[in-house]
């Protein structure tokens, strides 16, 4: 699936998909590290997360309409393949904060690709008065927080941020920031934008300096029978289609959607491409590309439907859907459910043949947003189906 020098260069590349994410570290400006400067980071939220080269951890601060990049000095590799297993680890974390268990809300989750230890993003408390916690979680299951006070960072804003608006139904600049992924020297930012097309993909080179407006996005809803541009990506990552880079992203209710990267032009209105249709109702949470037996496959963990094994063989040839899909209500590339593994909340691969899984409860909300999980909470280290 993926070509070209870049490829070869991935020194670590395991598997085809899984050199994306390595080339593009391996591509990234030497001066990344160099650049940060040691202080205290201040952030209002913790969301969204993404590693660069060297260990350098990315963090989405919607409320505060920034992102943030953190030296982890966390840079050495595992003795043995890793086999992560926390129980109760909302309990550890909440321990570890002075606050009851349910007060401990987890945004996202990430693997350092060098160290394979496990990071979070958390909210201790709930509301606007949360304060966001970095937590790490290494291979032998040991928890730990990741200080802010004195560590190498850049910081930089995010200029087309929506207001705040804490009476609409969401409030808008909570979701300012939904996913992230650092390509090729730059980190790509989805989310919600001050824009008239609100949904937005930023391209931030980096190191920061600063931060362009993003291109929008507009994308035929399968589901609900139009055209889009108030919805944001939920979840995506970068992806090779026909030797091109690509963006896979995936939406609420639930298109999987084309967009290539190189249209992401700071302002420009992008009209992304709609290949697959997982359903509606539902929300996905993290997606997951990878090789098995010689075939493609992403791996998407849903709020609604779990886990979904998609076949992505031939990606470039599934046709565009420009027209609303009545029944099964599904379309495009083929799916399988994988119903040994439940409840996932977080997913993010190891390496080209494991993944780890935050699994717990679902909240009380709708089946497409139910709100935080509800714990106890377990991480653990799966195989990829």
């Amino acid at each position: 699936m993926l070509k070209g020098p870049a490829f070869r260069r991935a020194a670590l590349a395991a598997s085809a998909v899984l050199a994306v994410a390595i080339v593009a570290i391996a591509d990234a400006p030497a001066s990344l590290t160099g650049s940060l400067k040691a202080g205290r980071l201040q952030l209002k939220s913790a969301g969204a997360l993404a590693f660069g080269p060297d260990g350098v951890l990315f963090v989405g601060d919607s409320m505060g309409g920034s992102v943030a990049a953190i030296d982890t000095n966390d840079r050495t590799a595992p003795k043995a393949p890793v086999s992560i297993a926390v129980d109760g680890l909302d309990a550890k974390i909440a321990a570890m904060a002075g606050v009851p268990a349910d007060q401990i809300v987890v945004n996202d989750m990430k693997v350092n690709p060098l160290s394979k230890n496990v990071y979070l993003s958390v909210s201790r408390g709930k509301g606007p008065d949360a304060q966001p916690l970095i937590v790490k979680v290494d291979v032998a299951g040991a928890v730990s927080n990741l200080s802010l006070d004195n560590v190498k960072f850049a910081q930089v804003s995010l200029v087309d941020a929506p207001d705040s608006n804490p009476s609409a139904r969401q409030d808008p600049r909570t979701t300012t920031i939904t996913d992230m992924n650092y390509v090729g020297g730059n980190l790509l930012v989805a989310g919600m934008s001050n824009e008239e097309w609100n949904s937005a993909l930023r391209s931030i080179p980096v190191p920061f300096k600063s931060a362009a407006p993003g291109a929008t996005l507009q994308i035929w809803h399968d589901s609900h029978g139009r055209y889009e541009t108030q919805s944001p990506v939920r979840t995506f990552v970068p992806y090779m289609i026909g030797g091109q880079p690509y963006v896979l992203a995936a939406y609420t209710c639930t298109p999987l959607v084309r967009i290539p990267v190189g249209d992401l032009k700071a302002g420009a209105k992008v009209k992304g491409q709609t290949i697959a249709d997982l359903g509606a109702g539902n929300q996905p949470l993290d997606m997951v590309p990878y090789k098995k037996d010689g075939k493609d496959y992403i791996l998407v963990a849903n709020t609604a439907f779990g886990l979904l094994k998609v076949q992505a063989d031939h990606i470039e040839t599934y046709p565009v859907i420009d027209s609303p899909t009545r029944n099964p209500g599904t379309a495009g590339m083929p799916f399988e459910k994988i119903t040994s593994v439940t409840n996932v909340k977080q997913l993010a691969q190891v390496d080209s043949s494991s993944a780890v899984v935050l699994i717990a409860a679902s909240g009380a909300g709708p089946a497409y947003a139910p709100g935080p999980p509800v714990g106890p909470m377990t991480l653990k280290t799966i195989a990829l189906p």
